[in-house]
């Protein structure tokens, strides 16, 4: 009996120090996960919640304590890591001088390290173990800014050229006033400077004047066929001074959408440009082709050829590949310039194909609208459409029979 009565002593003593050991356990769990929980200064929280720019949060070692979303898009942030040396380079200083870093910086994006995001980043103490960096994206804002600089400084340079011919050929005609000859060779270069400056100068206008288009706004459907009739015609007089045929094919009587004019300054560029860099007594070939929703006009020469890297430049504003001949010729540099910029506002692309020695081909390709969308109110462009007989393949880019100028 007395054995009995000690046994349940015992047990219930064990049994009350289990309970005791449990809660005493179950304390300690909650007390260490409240500890490992960050915890920022009153009111940081509501505060970067609307600050309206990328922020991360960093602790004492550099680990991400919170980061907003466009952190994350920025590739500022993975996981809880700050991804760029030079962002802890600046949490550091800060955290060991405890004074305001700003600077502006270029980071490469992605994890493959892929394209590059401009930054404006400010890292500033939070609190006594916090560091907070926010980040404004300026990635647009920096490239515009460079591309105007760009364009006004090779706008001074291009304009200063033709300018200073007239001028000194104006000086040599004021000195030679009884040499005949004379006068009819300068006055003929002046001629040609004057027409060069005026390319020039209408050439600016046109970009200018791309850049507050508003194709959805101000667009409306438009017949192409009656567009690159158009482009062919304003090309007649230099492809009969090389006695160059330029040949439109079939497959052009499809409608897109836009603005007409300024689709016929792209074409007209890209014929232009054709027929420039064309030997004389060769054919100009604009191909139509009509797949999946897509018109593709090529615009196929026979001149010289690009290499890989001309063809990656070519678009850009002033850029020739062959500057003294495109001097010769009376190039501008911005003719391709103006069809990227048209194409792309045309919800278009414009890519291009060439091998030293056989010639290059400009395709373009623009959304075709519904023939039930456009219906009877398809604009005609600047002037009538003219039909066309040729019966090739018009993707081919050099049909043997069309309009020709």
């Amino acid at each position: 009996m007395l054995i009995g009565v000690i046994a349940g002593i015992v047990g219930l003593a064990l049994g009350v120090f289990g309970v005791l050991a449990f809660n005493l356990s179950e304390r300690q769990r909650k007390e260490i996960v409240d500890v490992g929980e960050p915890t920022l200064p009153d009111g940081a929280a509501e505060v970067l919640s609307v600050v309206g720019k990328a922020f991360v949060v960093v602790d004492t070692v550099d680990g991400v304590v919170r980061a907003s979303p466009a952190a994350y898009a920025y590739g500022l942030v993975r996981g809880h890591t700050v991804v760029h040396r030079q962002l802890l380079e600046m949490t550091g200083r800060v955290r060991r001088d405890g004074v305001i870093e700003e600077r502006q910086l270029e980071l490469p994006r992605g994890p493959f390290g892929q394209g590059a995001i401009i930054v404006q980043v400010r890292v500033a103490p939070l609190g006594e173990e916090y560091i907070l960096l926010l980040a404004d994206d300026r990635t647009e804002i920096t490239r515009t800014e460079e591309i105007r600089n760009d364009f006004v400084a090779n706008v001074s340079h291009e304009l200063k050229t033709p300018v200073g011919a007239i001028s000194l050929l104006a000086e040599a005609l004021e000195a030679s006033p009884d040499d005949e000859e004379a006068v009819r060779r300068f006055a003929k270069r002046m001629h040609k400077e004057s027409a060069r400056l005026a390319a020039l100068v209408q050439d600016i206008i046109e970009l200018s004047r791309l850049q507050g288009a508003d194709i959805v706004q101000q667009g409306h459907p438009v017949q192409l066929g009656a567009v690159l009739t158009e482009a062919v015609d304003r090309c007649k007089l230099p492809a009969e001074a090389k006695n160059i045929r330029v040949v439109l094919g079939n497959g052009a009587d499809c409608v897109v959408f836009g603005d007409a004019d300024l689709l016929v300054t792209a074409f007209r560029n890209l014929i232009d440009n054709a027929i420039r860099y064309s030997p004389e007594n060769t054919t100009v070939g604009v191909g139509v082709r009509v797949k999946d929703g897509l018109v593709a006009v090529s615009v196929t020469d026979r001149g010289d050829g690009m290499t890989e890297e001309e063809q990656e430049r070519v678009f850009e504003r002033f850029y020739r590949v062959d500057a003294a001949r495109s001097r010769h010729t009376g190039g501008t540099g911005l003719g391709l310039s103006i069809v990227k910029h048209v194409v792309s506002n045309h919800g278009g692309e414009v890519s291009v194909w060439s091998q030293p020695g056989q010639g290059s081909t400009f395709t373009v390709r623009l959304p075709e609208m519904d023939r039930g969308e456009a219906g009877t109110t398809a604009a005609v462009g600047p002037r009538a459409a003219q039909g066309t007989e040729n019966k090739q393949d018009a993707g081919s880019g050099v049909p043997e029979q069309g309009v020709t100028a």
